[in-house]
C-alpha cells in the first residue's frame, strides 16, 4: 500500500506529482500552524471538502484527514510513524515534508522503521518552485490565472446558496449569494469574471461598501450571472474564479455603481 503525505492546500501541480499511484492519502484538516502559531497561520486556498475532491481526483481512493491537535505537535517523529504511517509500505511526500516534534523526522526516519520513502522533486512554474504559499499570494493579488496555472485549473469551490438583501435584485442585477459554511476564500476583494455551475457571471467579493451601513460585516460573494440564475437558497453550486476585473470600490450613488456593474458586464461577457 502507497500513501502520499502533506498538507496539499491547494492540490496543485506539485501535490499531484507526489498523489501519482497512492492508494491513500494523508492530510490534515487544519493547518498545522493554526495550532502551532495562530497568528501565522494562513488563510487556506480550498476548504477541506474540495481538498478531498481534488485528491480524490487524482485517482487517490482513500483520503484520511486527521485533525492536528496539540498532543500531535508534541509527538515524537517515530511515534508519529509508527501510529499513522506503518500501515504503508511506501510514502511518497514532497522534499521539504517534515513531520514529529519540532519538524525531526523526515525519509530517513521512515526507511529506519522500514518504511519506503519516496521524496519527489518540487514542481516549477516560470523557473520557481511551485508553493501553496506562492499561490496564496498570487490570489491576495487577485492574480487568479496565475494561480490557475500552478494549480492545473481554475480555483474552483463548491458552495451553498443563501439569500442575500435584495438589494442587487432593486437596481436590476439579482445576485446569487453564496454560503462556504464558515470558510473565507483566500482572494483579493474586488471583481472577477466567473462561471457558477457553468454559467458566465460576475462576481463581487468583498463587503459592498456602496451599500453604507447595509455593508457586509465580513467578506462574502455574490453572483450576477449573464442569464436568470434559476437557483434558490439551499442549492449547491460550483463557481470558478476565471479573472480578475477591478479591486472593489466605494461608489457616491447607487445609480454610479449601476453604470459600473453594465462595465464589468461587458468586460466579463464581452
Amino acid at each position: 500500500m502507497i500513501a502520499a503525505v502533506g498538507f496539499f492546500d491547494g492540490v496543485h501541480l506539485g501535490h499531484r506529482v507526489i498523489l501519482e499511484g497512492a492508494d491513500t492519502a494523508i492530510t490534515f484538516a487544519n493547518h498545522p500552524l493554526s495550532v502551532l502559531d495562530p497568528a501565522s497561520a494562513p488563510r487556506l486556498i480550498l476548504p477541506l471538502r474540495d481538498k478531498i475532491a481534488a485528491i480524490k481526483s487524482c485517482g487517490v481512493k482513500n483520503v484520511i484527514a486527521l485533525d492536528f491537535t496539540p498532543a500531535m505537535a508534541a509527538m515524537a517523529a517515530e511515534d508519529f510513524a509508527k501510529e499513522y504511517l506503518s500501515a504503508h509500505s511506501t510514502v511518497r511526500a514532497g522534499a521539504n515534508w517534515r513531520f514529529g516534534k519540532g519538524g525531526e523526522g523526515d525519509a530517513g526516519t521512515l526507511e529506519r522503521l522500514g518504511i519506503r520513502a519516496v521524496t519527489v522533486p518540487y514542481a516549477t512554474h516560470s523557473g520557481l518552485r511551485i508553493s501553496s504559499s506562492r499561490i496564496r499570494e498570487e490570489l491576495s493579488k487577485g492574480d487568479v490565472e496565475t494561480a490557475a496555472s500552478m494549480l492545473g485549473r481554475p480555483l474552483s469551490f463548491t458552495a451553498g446558496v443563501k439569500r442575500g438583501k435584495g438589494i442587487g435584485a432593486k437596481i436590476g442585477y439579482p445576485t446569487v449569494n453564496l454560503d462556504f459554511g464558515g470558510f473565507t476564500p483566500c482572494l483579493a476583494n474586488g471583481v472577477y469574471a466567473v462561471k457558477l455551475n457553468g454559467k458566465p457571471g460576475v462576481s463581487n467579493f468583498g463587503f459592498a461598501p456602496t451599500m453604507g451601513e447595509k455593508a457586509w460585516p465580513s467578506p462574502e460573494m455574490e453572483v450576477n450571472l449573464a442569464e436568470p440564475p434559476g437557483m434558490t437558497a439551499g442549492d449547491s453550486v460550483r463557481i470558478e474564479m476565471l479573472r480578475f476585473i477591478r479591486p472593489e470600490m466605494r461608489f457616491d450613488s447607487i445609480d454610479a455603481l449601476k453604470e459600473r456593474i453594465a462595465k464589468d458586464r461587458e468586460v466579463a461577457f464581452g
